[in-house]
């Protein structure tokens, strides 16, 4: 069973066993409006929660993509280097930035879920 989390960066996290598929969501990508390139991470790279893992660029403006916990990268979706626009299309599916291994799974207790989440948007408004 698959579990999805959300940050207030606007990053999404999918969990499955120990490993966690990262991007950004839907309202992030409307934000930034047409994404132009993405930077995505080495594989292999530690991370820690909060700290800034990939880089996504529109034609507004570039930001800094933040792991939402703990991991090590240990794979990165390279179809976003040659067709950034997917990020775009299916944001919280074949958009996504990149997997990490969990080295903290008690992390995701402090992000939102979906409910959380939606009413965390509206508290934007």
């Amino acid at each position: 069973m698959s579990l999805i989390k959300f940050t207030k960066d606007h990053e999404w996290i999918k969990v499955e066993g120990d490993v966690g598929t990262v991007g950004i969501t839907n309202h992030a990508q409307h934000a930034l409006g047409d994404i132009v390139f993405v930077e995505l991470p080495e594989i292999g790279r530690e991370v820690v929660q909060g700290s800034d893992t990939a880089v996504v660029e529109s034609v507004k403006a570039a930001s800094e993509v933040y792991a939402p916990v703990d991991g090590e990268v240990i794979a990165i979706n390279g179809g976003l280097t040659e067709e950034p626009a997917q990020v775009n299309i299916d944001p919280q599916g074949n958009g996504w930035f990149f997997k990490l291994r969990l080295t903290n799974p008690t992390q995701l207790e402090a992000l939102m879920d979906s409910d959380g989440y939606q009413s965390y948007l509206e508290g934007l408004a």
